[in-house]
């Protein structure tokens, strides 16, 4: 299908949350903590208030009401201590925008500055173990001895990989857009990747009950994860907007969303493998170091993905976690998955050819009949389709294995593999399904962030009624509508649709109205190991005079279900294969040791790849059944594109130059760096 909102979209008509008109709307402009650790002593808003057009400055000089119990990185102007460079210490509410902006800079805030600790270390002395890891995942996990494992092995690897800080950077800015009405209900304009969470979020904060809180998100110009919880915006706009009395707008510059909206964290991670002589592995060994900040704990699951990808009878995965002066770190696409895998696919790699194997085989001789950590049956698993069919298709056979060889004129040229997997979830949701004018509405609070929800979901709707998509129309992004959970984790599709399924069997036997929860549904599910599967492959060309590396093909084949929707699906695809490859060759944001905060601020120095960069991607899919899923079969695929991407060119880089870089990005300097 084509996108159901494609016409509103390409002629301008959808409307996002910074484009609700409103009238005599006010603007709201935030001020930033200038220092990385302290307190504020003073705010001096006396010459901000003189300016023309400003209605009020929120600071923690006279606190607006929140909850006692609100999220630390949402209640804000609660406390004078600063906890990172950037954090919200005041903002300004005038009459336009740009009043608002030249008030801000004229708002004078005094700091007692303190020393500030902004360096992730595998030595740090503040590292300890969190309870658990995102989303809710034991930290460490222990099977068999891998001391024991890694001396009985022929051959061994024990290796470090770095990642830097990631920003999601979707293109439409953080913004929103806040009403309160006479009677005190709360109606918001936000960029949410799930209006239900949002609107939670947002009551707790403000200590108001759910049902006095209503968050429209009809169109989301991406999120990344980014959007995936509230941010501040929105807190900021509802506040404001009861201070003044007046509907309320802010839109976040790319240099604020740097400062809070999230980031993917920096990840120190060292890999041990052992293998026999027939390259099956002995032990594995994960452990990864990230940093959180002092405000909130996130620790990202960075090493999960040993405990699904290979057969092992020694295995060990650990997280490590330190409190930095720095904001909170939160979900960028394929969070933990998606570094974890870098390190390991790279260590197999590098395993591979300590081995003398081919990295193909190696895989597919340790590829595991259940779960590796706890034994689970997986509900499917191609993970050797994708691999063989990926060597099919990429004329795998023909690769000289020995690397640094191939040349074409000043270009080095090498091939190299990766696997990827990401869980298969779903969470309870509910719709509603109705005939309207002898056509058919379907209710959900679900969001499209740019994925084509609204498409999936009038296509699983008209193949459950039994009808031509025309004829339904699918109404989402309201949190007055049934609860639906965060467009995140890619389990969207997977949650939504199943509600959907169910509410519109019950309107076919009811023939008016249908209404599903699938929570109970859900608690009855077999215990199983449901993840997708896939296989990146990657060429590339390296300078031999500059050190530039340009991907001339990239191809991901992925077992992942049902798919919905094949134009959907390849979209979403190479969308996570093109932020792969900007993850491996140019994506990072330095943090500022000396001042805190960060370097890279803006998409003039933050690069992604550009339609020059992703010269020939391709993604193809296996045909998979799995049932015990949902009710479509359906894997999510929004994220498992990204998470092999960065390793298999990685792997092709050291397959074009004998050279191996173990911190990302991969950079024409570190590509230089042996020969000085």
């Amino acid at each position: 299908m084509n996108r159901v909102e494609g016409r509103v979209k390409v002629t301008g008509l959808a409307t996002y949350a910074a484009e609700y008109p409103a009238e005599n709307v006010a603007y709201a402009y935030p001020v930033q903590a200038q220092i990385a650790k302290g307190r504020v002593k003073r705010i001096d808003v006396a010459q901000a208030l003189e300016l023309p057009g400003v209605l009020a400055v929120l600071s923690c000089e006279d606190p607006p009401r929140v909850a006692e119990d609100a999220d630390p990185e949402l209640a804000l102007f609660q406390r004078r201590d600063v906890a990172y460079r950037g954090q919200f210490v005041a903002a300004v509410v005038a009459d336009t925008y740009e009043n608002a902006r030249a008030a801000a800079a004229a708002v004078r805030v005094d700091y007692d500055p303190d020393d500030h600790d902004v360096r992730l270390s595998a030595d740090h002395p503040g590292l300890y173990r969190p309870d658990v890891v995102n989303p809710g995942f034991p930290t460490d996990t222990a099977k068999g001895d891998v001391e024991a494992g890694l001396a009985q092995a022929a051959t061994t690897v024990d290796v470090t990989y770095e990642t830097p800080v990631l920003h999601n950077n979707p293109m439409e800015p953080h913004a929103a857009l806040a009403f309160w009405d006479a009677e005190g209900r709360l109606l918001v304009y936000d960029t949410a990747q799930g209006a239900s969470g949002s609107r939670a979020a947002i009551a707790k904060t403000l200590g108001l009950p759910p049902d006095r809180v209503r968050v429209v998100s009809r169109h989301v110009g991406g999120g990344f994860g980014a959007k995936g919880t509230t941010r501040p915006q929105a807190v900021l706009a509802a506040l404001a907007a009861r201070e003044v009395r007046r509907p309320v707008k802010i839109a976040l510059t790319r240099h604020q969303m740097f400062d809070v909206t999230g980031y993917r964290t920096p990840t120190i991670q060292r890999v041990r493998i052992g293998a026999d002589a027939e390259g099956r592995l002995t032990a594995l060994e994960h452990v990864a170091y990230e940093q959180t900040s002092t405000l909130l704990e996130f620790a990202e699951q960075t090493a999960v993905v040993g405990r699904v990808m290979y057969a092992t009878p020694n295995l060990r995965t650990a997280h490590r976690l330190v409190r930095l002066d720095v904001s909170t770190p939160s979900w960028m696409r394929a969070p933990g998955e998606c570094p974890g895998m870098y390190a390991l696919e790279s260590a197999m790699d590098e395993l591979a050819y300590a081995a003398g194997l081919d990295p193909v085989e190696l895989r597919v001789r340790n590829d595991p009949e259940t779960e590796p950590e706890g034994g689970l049956p997986f509900s499917s698993r191609n993970l050797v389709g994708c691999l063989r069919e990926g060597a099919r298709r990429f004329g795998w056979e023909r690769r000289d294995p020995a690397p640094g060889i191939r040349r074409e004129g000043e270009w080095l040229v090498g091939t190299g593999v990766a696997a990827s997997t990401y869980p298969a979830r779903r969470m309870p949701c509910q719709a509603v399904a109705t005939v309207r004018d002898g056509d058919f509405l379907v209710q959900v609070a679900a969001a499209d962030i740019g994925t084509g929800a609204r498409t999936a979901l009038t296509r699983i709707a008209a193949g459950a009624l039994g009808v031509a998509p025309d004829r339904v129309h699918v109404e989402l992004g309201d949190s007055d509508l049934p609860r639906a959970p965060v467009a995140g984790g890619s389990m969207g599709t997977a949650s939504w649709g199943s509600a959907v399924v169910r509410a519109c069997e019950e309107l076919r036997r009811d023939g008016r109205e249908g209404r599903a929860d699938t929570t109970e549904e859900i608690k009855r599910d077999a215990e199983l190991a449901r993840h997708a599967f896939g296989a990146q492959f990657a060429e590339v060309r390296v300078s031999s005079v500059t050190g530039e590396v340009r991907v001339s093909r990239l191809l991901g084949v992925f077992a992942a279900g049902h798919i919905v929707d094949a134009k959907l699906a390849r979209s979403q695809f190479l969308g996570g294969m093109t932020m792969g490859m900007g993850m491996a060759l140019m994506e990072e944001t330095p943090i500022d040791e000396e001042f805190g905060g960060f370097l890279h601020r803006d998409l003039a120095q933050y690069h992604v790849p550009v339609c020059a960069d992703a010269r020939h991607v391709e993604a193809v899919w296996l045909e998979e059944h799995d049932d015990a899923l949902n009710p479509m079969g359906s894997k999510g695929i929004g994220e498992i594109g990204i998470v092999g991407t960065a390793a298999a060119i990685g792997n092709a880089v050291f397959h074009a130059t004998g050279h191996r870089v173990r911190e990302l990005p991969i950079t024409p300097a570190k590509i230089l760096a042996p020969r000085f």
